[in-house]
């Protein structure tokens, strides 16, 4: 049966081992977004199996997403948020109870010691296995109160565990003869290319809209001037500094305050003939008083906010009541300008919390909970919603004739790269040199043109410097063409292909086994990735398999 999985998904699923070292086991053990939810960590059902697991239950996410978390870590190199972590953990699940159901036993030392060294966060720039960061992170460990050996040492067991099965699932790989050719002569062609780039920004045609221009076109993208719905409200603020003198010090505290983190604090330079030196702490300590100090006036702050809202919520307080409860408390109130849900607070520039906890807010909620600021922290109130409207064209016209001239000088752009194209291929094609008709065409048009010779590359070893958005335009090259201008980051790149010298399609060619093997690499853990997925829905759907 396994094997006519892997033929099948290999056969039917081509296209995802057409990618080039773009999968990794990592497509094993995560698909993000193919596997269907589990929900929002909110119990809606009394039970909800996956496997022997209750992913209603608390204990059971936990038991799903407690482990998932620190694996994720080791196999991927960074954390996942929730979203992506979910169909890992879910998958990681299934491998493990499969496992579980086989009987596949857990790593001797020598396996386990192996199975490390081709983790990713312990490798180095080069892929290579890096005892250095290894140590670092064990020694991290001693004294975790988050994250203990024991804990590691169960997931990097149950890791290997997972990847025995994934190897079970994947096979060998199902690899065409034409697969390896294709991916071959990508990557083994010789080039020698010529690249024109033509600057954007010295690129300027003179452009006057008539007034029937920019009416057309502001009917016509009416849309990108729609003024969306906004939030009108105020705010209670609760400045640090109104905290500072209620801040209790000791020394202890001080000291402790200072060893989380000594960089934090930078000596003061020695006096000139000053012999005594002072290190540590007590050279320090003016400023670890004042940094705590802050520190604790902000945590003041954000609790006498929250004060605020339980206030508030034990009164029951309605939108007619609030004015009247914070008058009696003494609270003063700051209106705050309207924003949409894409701009920021303009009296909490750069806080996010403030634009997304706004637009939380509604009738039916009409506080938010205490938000830190650079400040302090605050507590912002919903008056209204001000509805999306339609503006009229007086009063975003600067903007749409803005629009308007930069739209048509991109397309006037692209036209000009049209035309030096046309000129670059019939000059070469009379015998002038890439840089001489480059010159004579920034002569003529009047824009910034450079030209550049690249020495003989191959996509599998490209030059450091070399643009990547030039490898897609090679693949539409032949010998002696000049390709289309492409815009990218403020200039347009037209290449010319001085030479195409391909490789030779062969066994006999040193490239073929290892593409081979990779492309097998890259179809086989497709096919436990399909695998695995299915497994997944057909238990969250409670489809038994046939």
């Amino acid at each position: 049966m396994i094997s006519w999985i892997q033929i099948t998904f290999q056969k039917h699923f081509r296209s995802i081992f057409a990618i080039l070292l773009a999968v990794t086991i990592i497509s094993f053990i995560m698909t993000i977004g193919a596997t269907p939810g589990i929900g929002n960590g909110e119990s809606r059902v009394a039970s909800k199996k996956f496997y022997d697991l209750n992913l209603a239950s608390a204990d059971g996410q936990q038991e799903l997403m407690g482990d998932a978390g620190v694996s994720a870590l080791f196999q991927i190199g960074y954390g996942l948020d929730n979203d992506q972590l979910q169909p890992f953990a879910l998958q990681r699940y299934a491998s493990l109870y499969i496992a579980n159901k086989l009987h596949i036993p857990a790593p001797t030392k020598t396996e386990l010691a192996d199975y490390i060294k081709t983790l990713r966060v312990f490798q180095n720039q080069d892929g290579e296995f890096d005892p250095v960061t290894y140590n670092r992170f064990r020694d991290s460990l001693k004294g975790n109160p988050r994250l203990s050996e024991a804990t590691v040492s169960r997931v990097l067991s149950d890791d290997y565990r997972v990847d025995q099965i994934r190897k079970l699932m994947a096979g060998p790989g199902y690899v065409m003869p034409s697969d390896v050719a294709e991916q071959l002569t990508r990557a083994g062609t010789t080039w020698s290319i010529d690249v024109a780039t033509i600057d954007y920004a010295s690129f300027k045609p003179s452009i006057n809209p008539t007034d029937a221009e920019i009416a057309r076109y502001f009917s016509d993208n009416a849309f990108r001037y729609q003024i969306p719905p906004r939030f009108s409200g105020y705010s209670v603020d609760f400045p640090a500094a109104n905290y500072l003198d209620k801040v209790k010090i000791t020394t202890a505290d001080l000291k402790a305050f200072y060893n989380e983190n000594p960089a934090r604090f930078t000596p003061p330079a020695a006096k000139p003939g000053s012999k005594a030196i002072t290190i540590g702490f007590d050279a320090v300590k003016d400023q670890v008083e004042a940094a705590f100090r802050q520190d604790r006036a902000r945590l003041l702050a954000q609790n006498a906010a929250a004060d605020l809202t339980v206030f508030l919520y034990d009164n029951k307080a309605t939108a007619a009541e609030i004015p009247a409860l914070l008058k009696q408390r003494g609270d003063t109130t700051h209106p705050l300008t309207p924003f949409a849900r894409n701009e920021a607070c303009p009296e909490f520039p750069g806080n996010v919390d403030v634009t997304t906890e706004a637009f939380r807010l509604g009738p039916d909620r009409l506080y938010s909970d205490a938000l830190a600021t650079k400040t302090g922290a605050t507590v912002i109130f919903w008056d209204k919603t001000i509805p999306s409207r339609q503006p009229l064209l007086a009063e975003v016209r600067d903007k749409v004739v803005a629009d308007y001239v930069e739209s048509q000088r991109h397309r006037e752009f692209i036209d000009l790269g049209n035309r030096i194209k046309s000129a670059l291929q019939a000059r070469i094609t009379q015998g002038m040199t890439f840089d001489a008709a480059v010159h004579a065409l920034a002569q003529s048009d009047g824009v910034k043109i450079e030209a550049k010779t690249i020495p003989p590359f191959t996509l599998s070893q490209p030059p450091r410097d070399l643009d990547y958005s030039i490898f897609g335009t090679l693949q539409q090259l032949n010998k002696g063409q000049v390709s289309s201008m492409t815009v990218a980051g403020g200039k347009g790149t037209i290449v010319y292909a001085a030479d195409k010298k391909l490789p030779v399609i062969a066994t006999s060619n040193p490239m073929y086994d290892s593409i081979d093997s990779q492309l097998a690499m890259v179809a086989a853990n497709g096919t436990a990735a399909s695998v695995m997925n299915e497994l997944v829905e057909r238990q969250l759907g409670n489809t038994p398999m046939p």
